[in-house]
């Protein structure tokens, strides 16, 4: 750092300049790749890239991504050819101003989420909003400089997410292993039937208010509650939203309820489901989201969240969704999905085992993802400190 303050002592002794994203780059809309032909070019969206490509590319070179809409706080750089859809935006960033790897640690710097306006199920950010944001703009001297220095420790953190991913690939395959028909039917010592989800849950879709009546009120189940693990307490539920007590009535979270997506950008990530392990006392469930509640007690809830998770029930629930601007699923299209119905105690015993083998991947309490938080956390303090110039005056 000592080598960044002689060199900002030395070009901008009076501090330095801050300036309008919309000095620094131009904010490009993403468009719909369908008609487009199988290539090479990966197609991106706000989760990320989508596990699909195409024979043309909407940008060329390095570019940052920034987020129109959905996962909000998502910011992605890519040097390479690029197709980005209508929920993540592009940048042509001028680069006798900045270079676009430094724009992309600055933009990570800036929590552009709380920018975000929309609802808390579906946040969107504005091509308006996100130009009048302010970054520094030091000489390309020093932000060469703060670039090797960040990414220095970002390589790290990849590294270990490379080696962590590679251990949730084991165990997804250990999973899908455990949860086969063959091995429940070892484990029961006789046959398991298969059963159709429709005879087991009876589904509903969730509440829908407008955007001035979150964050208050009482607990919520939101898209990326279910999306982003395969079980809800009360204790991870984040948003908040004023419903009546016939909202509440009407949209209650029980145990053993299994929340599903309904949509998404590909069929792939349709039909995401999480299942609630105790009451949520008040607690409702978004619009975003399809509620599969249990007509019986069949169903262990601890083993329901690892079997929506299988290939196999995957497989079965993209198969059976729609397609058109976006995937879509509803209960019509789950009930027609099939899943293995061990005895109880197998259910329990399968619970167990995946609880401890998930541990191992998930856990921030021990192994890589411990690691991973810790370097993430020295990414971004390091990041905070360096970005953090004296600014010159006006």
């Amino acid at each position: 750092m000592s080598r960044i303050d002689e060199i900002i002592s030395s070009l901008c002794p009076d501090g330095i300049e801050y300036r309008s994203i919309r000095d620094i780059a131009a904010i490009k809309n993403g468009k719909d790749y369908k008609g487009l032909g199988e290539g090479k070019v990966p197609v991106y969206g706000s989760g990320g890239p989508m596990d699909k490509f195409v024979d043309s590319a909407s940008h060329v070179g390095p570019t940052v991504l920034l987020p129109r809409k959905g996962s909000v706080s998502n910011i992605f750089y890519v040097d390479g050819p690029i197709w980005n859809v209508d929920t993540v935006f592009y940048t042509e960033i001028d680069e006798s101003k900045m270079l676009p790897r430094f724009f992309y640690h600055v933009m990570l710097n800036e929590h552009i989420e709380n920018l975000a306006t929309g609802s808390a199920a579906r946040p969107s950010l504005t091509q308006s909003a996100l130009y009048k944001v302010l970054i520094p703009v030091p000489p390309l001297e020093v932000q060469s400089e703060i670039v090797r220095m960040l990414d220095a420790f970002a390589e790290l953190e990849a590294e270990l997410e490379a080696e962590l991913e590679a251990r949730k690939a084991q165990y997804a395959h250990y999973r899908d292993e455990l949860l086969s028909r063959e091995s429940l039917e070892q484990m029961a010592g006789s046959e398991v039937a298969l059963c159709k989800v429709g005879e087991l849950f009876e589904f509903k879709n969730g509440i829908n208010k407008n955007k001035e009546f979150f964050g208050r009120g009482v607990p919520i189940v939101n898209y990326v509650d279910v999306y982003k693990r395969n079980a809800i307490t009360r204790d991870c539920l984040k948003g908040l939203v004023d419903a009546n007590e016939a909202e509440r009535n009407r949209y209650d979270v029980k145990r053993g309820d299994v929340f599903f997506t309904r949509t998404s950008e590909t069929q792939e990530e349709v039909g995401i489901a999480s299942v609630a392990l105790e009451d949520v006392p008040e607690g409702v469930f978004s619009g975003f989201v399809l509620r599969g509640r249990p007509k019986d007690n069949r169903l262990l809830p601890e083993y329901c969240a690892y079997c929506f998770s299988s290939f196999s029930v995957r497989s079965q629930i993209v198969r059976y969704s729609s397609f058109t601007t976006r995937a879509l699923t509803n209960g019509k299209s789950l009930s027609k999905v099939e899943i293995p119905l061990p005895p109880l105690h197998v259910q329990q015993q399968v619970a167990d085992i995946l609880d401890r083998f998930d541990a191992l991947t998930t856990s921030l309490a021990d192994g890589l993802p411990a690691e991973i938080e810790a370097r993430r956390k020295q990414y971004e303090y390091y990041r905070d400190k360096l970005l953090d110039f004296p600014r010159k005056e006006a």
